[in-house]
Order: C-alpha cells, then structure tokens, then sequence
C-alpha cells in the first residue's frame, strides 16, 4: 500500500493539471446571440487547450443545452443551446466541469431587431456603390499597421496594404449618398491576416473580427448605422468556400474533414458547369467543388455539418449586429451546392426581406439563371439564392459597344438576343448588372476611354432592368490601359489620402471630362433614385435596326424611352414603330439636358450617343 500512494498522489495531480489547462477557454463563437430568431438552436464553437474533457452545463429560464458534440481534436468543444421563444434577453452562465471540479463562463442573448428596415434588403430601387476600404479613403492613421498583422502599409506597392479604412468612408458619407448611391458594397472586411496581397479581404483569417487595420466591429455597426441614415445600406461581402491559411483554426483544425484535400491540397480545373452538367462524373463534380482555388486559400468542407452550421450562423450574426442591407458571396459556385441551398434557406427564413447576390462568372444566363430562387431545374436543385450577378449582359453590352458599326447585323443583335433570355430567370429584374468590377477592366478602360461610348453605358445601366452596381471610380475615368495588374486596377480613390493632389470627393485637379463625368453620372442615379419606372418599371424592347437600339421602361401612369445610337453617323428614327409603348405621347424631356423633344413622327439621334427620355402628352 504504501507503493501504491505516490502512483495515486502522481495521478491526482496529473488530473489536476488537466483540469487546469482545461479551463483555459481562449475563444467562443459566436461571442453573443440573439433571442427571437424562427431557428431556436445556436452552437457554440469552444476552442482552449483540452477542453473536450469538460462537460458543460446550463441553468436559466429558456435556455438549455440541446446536444454537445467532441471532435477529434481535444481542443474544442461545440455546444448546442436551445433558445425558448420567450427567452428574455440577458447574460446567464454556462458551467464547465470535470471531476468534482467546476468553473463558470458568462454568455450574452440580445434581443433581436424587431424592426423591419433595420435589415432591408437591396432592391432594383437602389444604386450599388462597389469600395475596397483599404484603397477608397484613410480616416485613421492609427490603424495602419500593427504588430501581430503580416502585410505592412506600403502605399507604393500594388498589392500591399495601403491604410484606406472604415473611417474613410464614413468620412465620404456625403460624398456617396451626393452621388445618388443607395447601397454600399464593402468588399470583405474580416481580419485577413496573410503575408502578402492581403488589402483585398479574401482570405478570413477571423470570422468574428473586422481586421484592424480597416477598424473595430463597433466602427462596422455605426458606419451601417450612419450609412442607413443617409439613406445609404450596406452590402457585406463574405467567403463560404474558403479562407485564409492565417486563419486562427489552420494551426489546430477540429476535424480530419474541415477542409477538402486536407492532407495534400488539389487545384480546383474550375468546371464550374459541373454543378448543372447532367453529364458530369462525380470525379469531376469533387475536383470542381473541393479543389482549392489558390494554394493559400484552404477550401472549406461546407458538407461537415458543424462547419457549415459554424457558417451559417456567422452569415446571421453579421446581418444582425450590423444591420445589414444584404450579402454578396464571393466565388458562388465553387461551395457545395447542398450547403449554398441550406445557408440561403436559413438567412431568408430569419430575414424574408433581405437580398444576398451570389458571384457566378459566366456569360451564359443558362448557368447563371440556374442559381436564382424559384428557377425549376431539372436535376431538382432548389436554390434559396435571391440575387445573381448578371454577367451575361455585362459581356455582350461591352461586345456591343466595341463591334464594328459598319457590320452586316449592325451591333447591338447579340445583347437584343441575350435580354430576350430572362425567360430563364425566376426573378430578371432582382439581378445585379455592372459594367465592371474589381475583379475586371475599368469600364473606361474597356471603352478604351471614349467618352462617348462612356457616357452610353452610364444610361445602359441606369435605365436596364436589374440593380445597378458601380465600381468606385468609374464615375471619374479612372483607367489602366494595358495591364493585367489587379492591383492597379484596384488603385486609391483620388482625395482619400492626406497629400493628394487631385481630389475627386471636392473636385480639385480632376480634368474638365472627368468633372464632366462625375457629374454625369450623379445627375442619372440622382434621377433614377426619384423615378419609380427606372427603379420597377415593365420592360419592352425593339429589335435593333443596323446600330440604334430603343426601350422602354413604363408602368400604368409614366413612361420612359431609351436610345443608344452606335452609328457613326446622325440617324433619323421613325417613331411609329414604337405606337404600342409610347401611346399618346408627342414629347419627351431629355433627362439629361433638359430639353422638351418632339416625337410624333421621328426622331434625330447624334452620333454615338444615349438618349433618355420621359415621355409626356
């Protein structure tokens, strides 16, 4: 017996040296939550050093714990609360014990906006404003660097960081909401903390954590908050298919499956049709959907069930605590689809008024039409996304401005055709059309900076079914002939930075046309935020004659018309084949100019030129 003590005494104290460790709890997530959500249910993921080892347990009015899941690594813990409908909001504990020894954690619910504008959806009455916060405008010097970040500030450096952040913009509010801009898409905001190239926000290296370097969670909720009070909303922009290699879990994954390929990473070929393709192997449908996209992207498992309900309730938790206008997902169809059905289902079940718009880059409506909710599709896929991208008529509109006018067919037949396919989707006037992005050419640069076709796309886009979206810049000419440089493209907005020499937020050092152009384009959204038939209005078009393209845009009581003239030449246009949409109507008022125009009969088009017009008796 007296051998047998010190064995027993070693145990005990190994035991409590477990138990110590244990209760090192490092992280919670999500930090808080809400009552009143339809899905009662939240997990709780507990990551600490050995805390599989503890069994937690909950004693409040409404609340109890539903289930408690150990995964391999020894580190977490997911905890599942179930949260009674009239749970009133309030902190309770949560106590953690192992053996005959205990400690208590403190967990927040908040009580759940009841009021709907606070996560209003965008709609086609809005105007999308496309901003990278790190290259818009620097409000906070403080902020530019800091020592547990990778990726200092260096200005001079395309793809380095280059301090614009969310005091920046907040500082513009003015500026945007001037413009005619109702929404506001922020590419991603979330800690990003990789090495190099890390200004874009692609790679989340923290769900739950604004990076530092663009502000604090706080500062996101008051810009929402401020923006909305403007009239302005916010659009966040997540990553459902992967993160970042910086990413906090990356040292200590929970699971064998957390990501796809976890043990050697395989490229993605990109076949993104694989997930419609009634063909296509189940080798392919993995290596499309499980591939990584870049080596320093880890592709995300969405079909392990705590990671994709991990996901889900970050999405909702965004929504609420900032009060969001929408969500725009990166890289749409690379997530496994079944996920992308759920994630979506569970968002517009808590917030039916709400809009996400999901990135499918494809020219063809076939595949894009697919993803929209309501579409039937034949392989039984239902998707819950409300919005997409419209790509296809981006491609052909800019096609249409740079074909040859002395063509046979004349240039605008393709894009005339390509409209005409809406039948495919559920919803065409909830897509969002673009004539660029961040991810392509300016639009100046596309138009290879002929200001004349410029000035057409600003109406194209202005007046065409759909959501409109922006990229900053775009109302100034802001271009780059000749580079593949992404970084260029994605170049600091002039004024936003202390020292500048042009200042385009005040108009000081932009030549003539760029002030031409700013305002231009604030004349046509400023138009378009008071015009119910821009913003909701039926659609008809005619088909093309040689290069001159005429629609309209109308409802029961106003009408509006548009031309685009690609000719090189004056075109005289005779307006009787227009009888069924312009009714009774012998003028129109130039929007732009202001003029009272006749068009009983016909009328004189300049050359390369957009006219838009409201119609009156």
């Amino acid at each position: 017996m007296r051998g047998a003590k010190p064995a027993l005494l070693a145990g005990l104290l190994m035991a409590v040296a477990t138990i110590s460790e244990a209760q090192e709890i490092d992280r919670i997530e999500p930090p808080f939550w809400w009552t009143g959500f339809e899905h009662r249910e939240v997990q709780l993921m507990l990551h600490g050093n050995n805390i599989s080892l503890l069994t937690p347990a909950v004693e409040h009015d409404g609340v109890s714990i539903s289930r408690v899941v150990r995964v391999e690594s020894p580190n977490y813990l997911f905890v599942y609360l179930d949260i009674e409908p009239d749970t009133e909001p309030g902190t309770f504990g949560i106590t953690f014990s192992e053996g005959g020894y205990s400690f208590e954690r403190t967990y927040e619910l908040r009580g759940k906006n009841p009021d709907p504008a606070h996560t209003r959806g965008f709609s086609s009455a809005d105007s999308i404003y496309l901003v990278i916060p790190d290259r818009f405008a620097n409000g906070d010097l403080d902020n530019d660097e800091f020592y547990f970040l990778d990726d200092k500030l260096d200005r001079e450096d395309s793809y380095g960081r280059h301090g614009g952040d969310l005091s920046g913009i907040e500082n513009h509010l003015d500026y945007i909401a001037g413009m005619g801009f109702t929404s506001v898409w922020l590419t991603p905001v979330l800690e990003s903390n990789e090495p190099v190239a890390s200004y874009h926000g692609y790679a989340t290296t923290d769900h739950y954590s604004v990076d530092p370097r663009l502000g604090t969670n706080e500062q996101f909720r008051e810009l929402s908050a401020k923006m909305k009070a403007r009239g302005v909303g916010m659009i966040m922009d997540l990553v459902l298919n992967h993160a970042g290699t910086g990413h906090w879990w990356m040292d200590d994954l929970p699971t064998s499956d957390w990501l796809n390929f976890q043990e050697e990473p395989v490229l993605t070929p990109h076949r993104r049709t694989t997930n419609m393709d009634p063909y296509a192997s189940e080798y392919d449908k993995k290596l499309h959907a499980g591939g990584w996209i870049l080596e320093s992207l880890p592709d995300l498992n969405q079909r392990n069930p705590l990671l994709a309900d991990y996901l889900i309730q970050n999405s909702i938790w965004w929504i609420e605590y900032a009060g969001l206008q929408g969500i725009r997902i990166d890289s749409w169809p690379y997530a496994d689809k079944q996920f992308l059905s759920e994630w979506a289902r569970h968002i517009m079940q808590e917030y039916p008024a709400f809009n996400i718009v999901g990135q499918e880059w494809s020219e063809v409506p076939a595949v894009t039409s697919y993803w929209q909710r309501g579409q039937q599709n034949r392989d039984g896929y239902v998707s819950n996304l409300p919005s997409v991208f419209d790509f296809p008529v981006q491609a052909a509109f800019e096609r249409a401005l740079m074909s040859n006018p002395d063509s046979y067919s004349g240039v605008w037949t393709s894009l005339y055709e390509l409209v005409g396919m809406d039948f495919l989707y559920p919803d065409p006037m909830n897509v969002v059309i673009f004539p660029g992005n961040h991810d392509m050419d300016r639009i100046y640069t596309q138009l290879e900076e002929d200001f004349d076709l410029y000035r057409m796309a600003m109406v194209y886009y202005v007046t065409m079914r759909g959501i409109p979206q922006f990229f900053y810049g775009d109302e100034i000419l802001v271009s780059h002939p000749d580079t593949s440089n992404l970084g260029e493209l994605r170049s600091d907005f002039p004024g936003g930075w202390d020292g500048d020499v042009v200042n385009a937020f005040s108009g000081d050092g932009l030549t003539e046309q760029q002030l031409e152009a700013q305002q231009f384009v604030s004349k046509l959204l400023n138009w378009r935020k008071n015009n119910a038939v821009a913003q909701h209005g039926k659609f008809t078009h005619f088909a093309p004659v040689k290069n001159v393209y005429a629609y309209f845009r109308y409802d029961e009581e106003e009408a509006i018309m548009v031309v685009l003239n690609r000719d090189e030449q004056a075109v005289t246009l005779d307006t009787d084949r227009f009888a069924e949409r312009i009714g009774g109507a012998t003028h129109g008022t130039d929007v732009v100019t202001g003029e009272r125009v006749n068009i009983e009969e016909s009328l004189v088009l300049k050359p390369r030129s957009a006219l838009l017009l409201e119609l009156e008796d």
